[in-house]
């Protein structure tokens, strides 16, 4: 039977609970994110080659529908530099026609996904393929951003990188000093706050002291005055995209890679919004949302939008209850549009180029580079591909390359998984130590089993675990034996689910590891996030490491409890986390026939 409750946005359920002290709440970090959208907004336009006012158009648009509308309590939407790449791309093609005719797709095909349930088919896209493309479309953003920081004379440059590149280094005698000034400044001012004065947004400081700058002083540097001729004061205007059929086939497969950048980026970020506020958010409806913030954004001249992940974590940090902070947001931008739109032509383009260097580092996961170098070749070769491809040819074709990769790397997982072995005596008196028939298990420890290969797109089921983490013993032994292949993907769903199980107080032992599995975590030196004493060989090891760890936890944390069960409700607590869904209830010991 359908739940309704299923499908009704997060802003309605907020409305069961909310009260006048969550407003306040969500009034002051609304008007604190909406500032920091503001210059982002514009950057993220410009770099797009299209007028600023444009992605002020999809913050308002889009990023009230999408808080109104999608399934995360505290997602903040709009314009995001993942969308750069692609859009300026497509308005480069065809034109800003061309634009919004791709957007209204991808809004189309977004909500398709959420209706059909779809959503959580984003998890298929593995985790090198994700990190190439992320660092591919940050040294692209960045490497668009390098004229405006050091304000180069170059003219119209070539749109591939190395074209790019080759036109900035014929050009850089052209740097001008008090550019590069007002943008080294603004960089400066970001990078201190970020660093010691968390609470006040260095983005919002580097706009308004680059354009009081400008302002006061009479400065001759590139405006956002001189470059557009500013932004127009009033409220967005509807306007029909004009409906061209020739464009209809070209813009098919750009419109899908916009839906799998909005799809990926807003469950991602609304992902890192469970974890900051504790709340769960519905994929699903959330895609819906995205998707229909996606429709009517062009209709207003607007970008294609999805959700910030910065912005986001700004918006919790800042106090946020509910998505009606990220209304508020949107009405912000659309107050400063309708009152101070005039002093945005004072916005020194510097300023913003200094912005989006921050903003592309930022999205960039470079820390992930060397846990992936860590990991095989395949995995390695995967990433590199998606990279070299984002950078050197173009994103669309970057996505296709690296999931046609990403499947012929689980092909091949998966088939060398396969093994045709002889049982011998020695075989089965090795297996003894593995079966869990003759083993007393205590009532401080749980056992979970993973059956089959943990690769990308099974990882969520962990999560079904980690949402009931409160009423768990203090011990959990994750049991491996079953489990004959991992990627990366998994790899990093095992270390996140260490690392929750231990921020609960409670340990965590994994035992039984088959060969592939055991030299994977090896090389990407998982043991840092559990401790090698908690790696066993088997479950024999694992209860006996499980005594001396509830030791360790009783006296460390007294507070943890075996919630009030006896041993005897606990016959054995044994879980299986594989196949459709993990099991409702323990399985007795003495029900476990595998080995």
């Amino acid at each position: 039977m359908i739940d309704i409750n299923d499908w009704l946005p997060k802003s309605i359920l907020a409305l069961r609970t909310y009260s006048r002290r969550s407003f306040f709440a969500d009034l002051i970090a609304g008007v604190t994110v909406g500032l920091v959208a503001l210059p982002m907004a514009m950057a993220f336009a410009i770099a797009s080659g299209v007028p600023p006012q444009t992605g002020l158009y999809c913050a308002v648009v889009a990023g009230f529908l999408i808080s109104a509308l999608g399934g995360s309590m505290t997602q903040i939407g709009g314009p995001t530099g993942a969308f750069v790449v692609v859009v300026a791309g497509i308005v480069l093609r065809h034109g800003i026609d061309g634009l919004y005719m791709c957007t209204l797709l991808a809004g189309v095909l977004l909500i398709l996904l959420g209706v059909t349930g779809l959503g959580t088919a984003v998890k298929f896209i593995p985790r090198p393929v994700v990190v190439g493309f992320t660092n591919g479309i940050a040294v692209i953003i960045a490497s668009t951003q390098i004229k405006d920081f050091f304000g180069l004379s170059t003219g119209a440059l070539p749109g591939d990188f190395l074209g790019r590149m080759s036109g900035l280094a014929a050009h850089f005698r052209t740097i001008s000093p008090l550019t590069t000034l007002i943008s080294c400044a603004s960089l400066a001012l970001i990078l201190v706050f970020v660093r010691y004065v968390k609470k006040v947004p260095g983005y919002i400081v580097a706009l308004f002291a680059s354009t009081a700058a400008v302002w006061l002083l009479h400065l001759p540097v590139e405006t956002i005055g001189t470059r557009f001729g500013g932004i127009p004061a009033g409220l967005p205007h509807l306007h029909i995209p004009a409906f061209r059929t020739d464009l209809i086939r070209p813009l098919i497969s750009p419109a899908i890679t916009v839906a799998l950048l909005g799809a990926i980026e807003s469950l991602m970020s609304a992902v890192v919004s469970d974890r900051m506020s504790g709340d769960k958010h519905n994929p699903n409806v959330e895609l819906v949302g995205q998707g229909v913030a996606n429709v009517f954004s062009p209709l207003f001249g607007g970008l294609p939008a999805t959700g910030a992940i910065a912005r986001t974590a700004t918006n919790i940090r800042s106090g946020a209850k509910s998505p009606f902070a990220g209304m508020i947001h949107a009405l912000t931008l659309l107050a400063i549009l309708l009152f101070a739109a005039p002093l945005a032509s004072f916005i020194p383009i510097a300023a913003l180029a200094a912005i989006l260097f921050v903003v592309s580092y930022n999205m960039g996961e470079w820390s992930e580079i060397p846990q992936l170098l860590k990991l095989s070749r395949l995995e390695v070769a995967t990433w590199l591909i998606t990279f070299g491809l984002t950078v050197f040819a173009d994103l669309t074709v970057a996505v296709e390359a690296g999931m046609i990769l990403a499947a012929l790397v689980y092909i091949r997982k998966v088939t060398l998984t396969t093994t045709v072995s002889q049982v011998t005596r020695e075989y089965v008196q090795a297996g003894r130590v593995h079966i869990l028939q003759d083993k007393e298990i205590p009532p401080y420890v749980t056992i979970f089993r993973i059956h089959g290969p943990f690769l990308f797109g099974a990882t969520d089921k962990l999560e079904e675990v980690l949402a009931r983490i409160s009423e768990l013993p203090p011990i959990l032994i994750l049991r491996l034996r079953n489990m004959n292949a991992i990627d990366s993907t998994g790899l990093q769903a095992l270390e996140e689910f260490a690392d929750t199980v231990h921020a609960s107080g409670r340990g965590l032992i994994l035992c039984g590891a088959l060969e592939q599995p055991a030299r994977l975590m090896k090389q990407a030196e998982f043991e840092q996030h559990l401790g090698e004493e908690n790696i066993c060989h088997s479950v024999a090891d694992a209860l006996k490491r499980a005594r001396i760890l509830f030791r360790e936890i009783e006296h460390s944390a007294p507070s943890i409890q075996l919630w009030g069960r006896r041993a005897a409700d606990l016959k054995s607590p044994v879980l299986e986390i594989a196949g459709k869904a993990a099991h409702e209830k323990p399985i007795p010991a003495d029900e476990i026939t595998d080995e």
